[in-house]
């Protein structure tokens, strides 16, 4: 499955990413040492993450992520 990042916003690029490990958010939470409470407030958008959580979470989920400079 792709997802291309530009086209959502990052509370929805984290719950799709979280729905593909097919874990519950205290699942998930528990799986990369967060709250459950934190993976609440980066679905709903009401605070961020960082690129490096992002990696972390990718690795732990053999998720790949490119960065494609798009032609002109």
């Amino acid at each position: 499955m792709r997802l291309k990042l530009n086209d959502y916003e990052p509370n929805e690029a984290m719950r799709i990413i979280r729905e593909w490990t097919h874990l519950s958010q205290v699942e998930f939470a528990k799986s990369i040492g967060r709250s459950d409470r934190t993976i609440q407030a980066w679905e709903s958008g009401e605070t961020g993450y960082s690129v490096e959580m992002l990696l972390k979470i990718a690795k732990m989920y053999n998720i790949e992520i490119i960065i494609q400079k798009k032609p002109y």
